[in-house]
């Protein structure tokens, strides 16, 4: 009998926006994060997704919408096998409800603190998705505010998805046309800040790590603590491992022979 590998390893990804109406082949594009999760699954403990994962998503009562069945289907082949999946809600993909929850394993984390404190291996992490992430803009928070009113959300579910979601799409892809570039110098400074006052604030956090900006960082708070940034899926494959001593930011190349 062939023995299993040892899971050792925990990943981290943020900011693959599947479905969104901006990227060329999205059956190309989902079947590139597929065959990502399909190579560190023998190995995987955990996998922490943190927000954007779906350019949109609602969750009605009754019905879900349509696509992604491929990713969800690996994500439950992971989880059936022993991995835990958390998924932390982003900006993008900010109603997510009870459907992936119960009907995979997936849990769930939502947060307007910038992110919740993890302990993996006995390490001190610090995870969020980032756009609540250190000082916002009043007009983002008040819209952030909006879509989480459970008020606001029965209203929109009343509404037929053939009209939320061409708005929902068009609304993300003109964010992404007059946001760019989404990291700027104030953003920055912003992350940095936060970044400083959390690490001072628990001298045993070693790794802060979210996505939102859609560029990879890796850089020291101070001499104990790092600020990570997880990058995208769009342009780049980029992603965090943690094999309980230390972390690494690295970009996934797909193989001519991964199948």
């Amino acid at each position: 009998m062939t023995s299993q590998p040892e899971r050792t390893l925990t990943y981290f990804l943020s900011d693959v926006h599947l479905g969104a109406s901006y990227i060329a082949d999205p059956r190309a594009h989902e079947m590139r994060v597929v065959k990502f999760l399909r190579s560190i699954g023998p190995n995987a403990k955990a996998i922490y997704l943190l927000g954007d994962i779906l350019d949109y998503w609602f969750e009605y009562r009754t019905v879900v919408p349509r696509g992604h069945v491929r990713f969800f289907g690996e994500l439950a082949r992971l989880a059936d096998s022993g991995v835990e999946i958390v998924w932390f809600i982003g900006n993008h993909d900010i109603w997510l409800f009870d459907y992936l929850r119960d009907e995979i394993g997936i849990r769930i984390v939502d947060t307007d603190a910038g992110g919740v404190p993890v302990e993996i291996d006995g390490v001190h992490f610090f995870l969020g998705h980032g756009d609540t992430f250190g000082r916002q803009p009043r007009s983002y928070t008040i819209l952030r505010s909006i879509f989480h009113n459970k008020v606001c959300q029965k209203l929109y579910a009343g509404l037929h998805p053939r009209w939320t979601l061409p708005f929902a799409h068009g609304w993300s892809s003109h964010s992404r046309k007059t946001n760019l570039p989404e990291f700027t110098p104030k953003a920055r400074t912003a992350v940095e800040v936060f970044a400083r006052k959390l690490s001072s604030d628990d001298h045993d956090l070693r790794y802060i790590i979210i996505g939102h900006h859609h560029v990879p960082l890796d850089e020291p708070i101070n001499d104990r603590c790092r600020l990570i940034i997880l990058g995208n899926w769009i342009d780049l494959s980029t992603y965090a491992v943690f094999d309980g001593n230390t972390l690494e930011l690295r970009e996934h190349i797909i193989m001519n022979n991964e199948q």
